[in-house]
């Protein structure tokens, strides 16, 4: 729980001393490596807000609170079980001036031009990190949203712009995260992920072809079928997505993907931060345990 003088001391700090950012990001320890002991990764994702996705279930400013966000990061990221964290620069430094993320993965999340709803959705600018700027400020790696639409062209310049901060990456020996969703229009012209295995083994080999190299890429997917796993040797993590009204439904789902060999582990943000209980803790702890089953019975020892 943040208290009170902490937030006043955050606040102060934002206003009156910004190189305390830099000295935050020179002054965290990183971890040795990206994976855990068992050969797994768990993040936790905060990236909605900046582009504009605010709303968790029936409340639409859900994730406009900050404070109350960054108290449910940190309760997340106090489980041993969680790696680490994804986020864009804004909450980043937060959780360090708050001195949340010591020890643990931190993945800067790099295009969030796509602003929810907006016309130009898909033409998804890079807008947040840069590759030079997360391999100066001691980041483990970036992660990039790429959206396939065929019938809009705003997908056209996103897949380049993908394609260049993979080799970018790559050329700084940093983590690639890529987070292929095909996508199509419904008849009122609003966006709808496509979840057929088809569409979805497309979206992850179109991912997994960009840039110059794929040494340092990872795919970020929606649970899915063993088609759509099969379909590459990269790593993948698995995404939480939009939460149900069922989380025992999205724990059997991530599951069931975690058995897959390329599956390495869990990126969830909503479904974790904001249960329908409210019981952040016991929501990061259930899908500790999904991670660990999958573990205990062999998948990526």
């Amino acid at each position: 729980m943040i208290t009170d003088e902490q937030w006043r001391h955050l606040l102060d700090t934002r206003a009156t001393d910004p190189g305390a950012v830099r000295r935050a990001y020179l002054a965290r320890r990183r971890r040795d490596r990206l994976l855990s002991d068992r050969g797994t990764l768990f993040l936790v994702a905060a990236d909605h807000p900046a582009r504009g996705a605010l709303g968790v279930g029936a409340d639409p400013l859900a994730m406009a609170d900050r404070r109350s966000l960054l108290d449910r990061l940190l309760t997340a990221l106090a489980n041993p079980a969680v790696d680490g964290v994804l986020g864009t620069p804004d909450v980043i430094e937060e959780l360090l001036l708050l001195d949340g993320l010591h020890d643990k993965v931190v993945i800067g999340s790099m295009n969030r031009g796509g602003l929810a709803g907006a016309d130009w959705e898909i033409d998804d600018r890079f807008t947040a990190y840069d590759p030079t700027a997360i391999a100066a400020c001691g980041l483990d790696g970036g992660k990039m949203l790429l959206r396939l639409v065929d019938s809009d062209p705003g997908t056209v310049p996103t897949l380049e712009s993908c394609a260049a901060a993979v080799s970018a990456l790559a050329e700084r020996g940093l983590m690639a995260m890529v987070e292929p969703l095909p996508y199509e229009r419904d008849a009122e012209g609003r966006l709808v992920l496509r979840k057929d295995a088809a569409a979805l083994a497309r979206a992850g080999s179109v991912a997994a072809g960009l840039g110059v190299t794929s040494a340092y890429t990872w795919l970020k997917l929606p649970a899915s079928p063993d088609e759509v796993l099969d379909a590459t040797t990269l790593p993948a993590l698995v995404l939480g997505g939009v939460p149900s009204a069922r989380p025992e439904d999205d724990l059997a789902s991530w599951g069931r993907s975690l058995r897959h060999p390329t599956v390495r582990g869990l990126v969830i943000g909503r479904a974790l931060l904001y249960p329908p209980d409210g019981d952040v803790a016991g929501a990061v702890e259930a899908a500790a345990e999904v991670l660990r089953t999958a573990s205990r019975t062999g998948v990526n020892a």
